[in-house]
């Protein structure tokens, strides 16, 4: 592992602050704006989304609404650029989609699952990439499930353990491959290290490994193209970024992986406008920023003549400590370069700009 060196290494400056009185377990931009969501869990035990407009230096609310179960997870991908609908998964298993203009009343709502939405993503929308605008929900039950919203209350794919397989809790979910109308794969991460690629095209299990510590979250570096990058990361501050141009029959993709720190890394997020550039953020209350670097060969053949990845290697960037409590969501904006933010443990979502991502 190497680090950017000099002046034109990038800055990760706190540009906003803002003390929220509730829990937050996400934060979204919304597309084609300057606002932000952030989504969490009321001291009473109700589920809050906070609608925020960023002026200059400071956070104005624009709106608050209250539901009845707090909310873990949300995703603007399933949506037109048009409607901006929000998709959201809660503590009670429910599948909400939100017009955040009437937001009294979802505009589309299934019981997805048992328990617990841990995560969840959509594609299709937004105007990138091909097919169907679908949502994937991970729970706690154990289950991964793909839902259209033009739709009723049916999944239209049901991961689930097989008969006389114990169940895990599913933390982490993401969609990848979707570059024409046919292929679509889900990727998802369990509780005791499982990382299951999902074939939606084929409906089947593609491929599984076990990085040995629980997966906190999964992210491809575009969901629109042909599956290039994937990073998992871990309970233990380790993430591992694998190539997913060239699976080999039995040793499957070739991975890296990078201890990052000592505590869990819980989220990774790829910036929207350079995929080889990615951040994590901590239980340590940090931030990492990184950059792929891929190798002269990205594939090679092995002694039977099949074709065998290469992983590449990554350099860290810049590292800032924000808090004292763990960072449990991050979202670049889709629209400007290098504008993030993040919702931490200590009740605070911050705003932050990285300088200087056009040098690198």
């Amino acid at each position: 592992m190497s680090a950017a060196v000099g002046a034109d290494r990038p800055q990760v400056v706190s540009h906003v602050q803002q003390a929220l009185n509730y829990t937050v377990f996400d934060c979204k931009w919304v597309p084609r704006s300057a606002r932000l969501l952030c989504l969490g869990s009321a001291a009473r035990g109700t589920g809050l989304i906070q609608l925020y407009e960023l002026h200059g230096g400071r956070l104005e609310l624009l709106r608050e609404i209250e539901k009845p179960k707090p909310i873990k997870c949300g995703t603007f991908g399933a949506t037109s650029l048009q409607q901006r609908y929000l998709a959201t998964g809660d503590f009670d298993g429910n599948l909400n989609i939100w017009n955040l203009e009437a937001p009294e009343i979802p505009v589309y709502s299934v019981k997805g699952h048992k328990e617990i939405i841990n995560s969840i993503d959509g594609v299709g929308g937004l105007g990138i990439g091909e097919g169907a605008p679908e949502i994937v929900t991970g729970s706690r039950d154990g289950t991964v499930k793909v839902w259209d919203p033009r739709q009723n209350d049916t999944p239209v794919a049901n991961m689930e353990p097989v008969q006389g397989e114990s169940k895990r809790d599913c933390w982490t979910v993401a969609f990848g491959n979707a570059y024409n109308q046919e292929e679509r794969v889900v990727c998802a991460g369990y509780d005791n290290g499982d990382i299951k690629l999902f074939d939606l095209k084929t409906m089947s299990l593609r491929w599984e490994t076990n990085i040995k510590n629980g997966v906190c979250s999964v992210e491809f570096d575009r969901k629109d193209i042909n599956m290039n990058k994937l990073v998992a990361t871990s309970l233990e501050g380790k993430f591992h970024v694998f190539d997913m141009r060239t699976q080999h029959p039995t040793k499957g993709f070739a991975s890296v992986s990078e201890k990052a720190q000592k505590s869990t890394i819980w989220q990774v997020r790829h910036l929207p406008q350079n995929r080889d550039i990615f951040m994590t953020s901590g239980g340590s209350g940090s931030l990492h920023l990184w950059k792929y670097e891929y190798p002269s060969q990205r594939s090679k053949k092995d002694s039977e003549g099949c074709e065998l990845g290469v992983a590449g290697s990554v350099s860290l960037l810049q590292n800032v400590t924000l808090s004292t409590q763990p960072i449990s969501s991050l979202d670049w904006s889709p629209d400007k370069k290098g504008l993030c933010v993040c919702g931490a443990f200590d009740q605070t979502v911050r705003v932050l700009i990285v300088t200087k991502l056009n040098k690198i």
